[in-house]
């Protein structure tokens, strides 16, 4: 009988020497509890996931960025099993839970690569926090058009997973990140289901979402006035099937970007670390070891 490629999140991290911990981090004013895992040696990568989401979103990517990298992965402030403070998690916000975790751990500077909500974040914070990036990868970084029916589907998806996190709505959820909805397991959406049933959860998400407001979005929102000071080479890794954002949103970033390359991995949804790991991992290592882009040939 053939073992499936992916086991479990344990199995994935079985032969890996990593460290798990909550480190306090400095934010808006007070410590933020939170957690991290590190693995690996070489240059300096930390991993940023999306909204509702956790570091185990790159579970199936760890041992193999451990090989060519010093890989960091947390939870942001108010999601997985870091602290849930009552106040909005703006991108600014993020942006100093980042950068504050940066200065805990001692990095001075890092390639940083974020999915969906956490490429908002580390392009938000390369273009106020130059010295402290190197490489950049966008990660199906989402709605860069800001358009209002992504943000009420996000919006309503989301909360009816964490006001009502049974099997059903929290797969549901899970779901919407998948191309090949077959790939998520029981284990995912359990996953979900703890980290939603977390006491005070439905505030904090309730706090990254407003994210999802027009109004307090404006002063965020993906725009020229501050992409265009992002100096980072980026890559924007998009996929063929993502659910939140099309290629043409893909090439008003090239246009607004000064240094940017784009690479799409097909038969995938807003989750490739997962459903694409050879290429997601090969991706990984041409842009930040050798400065190329696989579409590049």
């Amino acid at each position: 009988m053939t073992i499936p490629d992916h086991v479990s999140v344990w199995g994935e991290l079985a032969d890996l020497d990593h460290t798990l911990r909550h480190v306090d981090v400095p934010v808006a004013g007070g410590n933020v509890r939170t957690r991290v895992l590190q693995a690996g040696a070489g240059p300096e990568l930390v991993l940023l996931h999306g909204t509702g989401g956790h570091l185990e979103a790159y579970a199936r990517d760890l041992a193999g960025l451990a090989q060519d990298f010093h890989v960091t992965a947390y939870d942001m402030v108010g999601h997985g099993w870091s602290e849930l403070p009552d106040y909005p998690y703006t991108i600014d916000v993020l942006t100093e839970h980042l950068i504050g975790l940066l200065d805990v751990l001692g990095i001075a500077k890092a390639h940083l690569s974020g999915e969906s909500l956490g490429g908002w974040v580390v392009a938000w914070t390369a273009a106020h926090h130059p010295d402290r990036v190197d490489r950049l990868v966008l990660n199906t970084p989402g709605n860069i058009a800001n358009k209002p029916e992504v943000m009420r589907r996000l919006v309503e998806s989301t909360m009816a997973a964490v006001t009502d996190p049974s099997d059903e709505t929290v797969r549901r959820r899970v779901e919407f990140l998948f191309h090949h909805k077959e790939m998520v397991t029981d284990e995912l959406v359990n996953l979900r289901r703890q980290v939603y049933s977390r006491p005070g959860f439905v505030q904090a998400i309730t706090n990254t979402l407003v994210l999802q407001n027009p109004e307090v979005r404006k002063d965020f929102a993906w725009d020229p006035s501050w992409v265009s000071q992002v100096k980072a080479p980026t890559l924007l890794l998009w996929t063929d099937h993502d659910p939140t954002g099309g290629l043409d949103e893909a090439d008003l970033l090239l246009g607004w970007l000064p240094d940017a390359r784009l690479h799409v991995i097909t038969d995938a949804g807003h989750w490739p670390q997962w459903e694409k790991v050879p290429e997601y991992l090969e991706t990984h290592r041409a842009w930040l070891l050798l400065g190329k882009n696989p579409s590049d040939g």
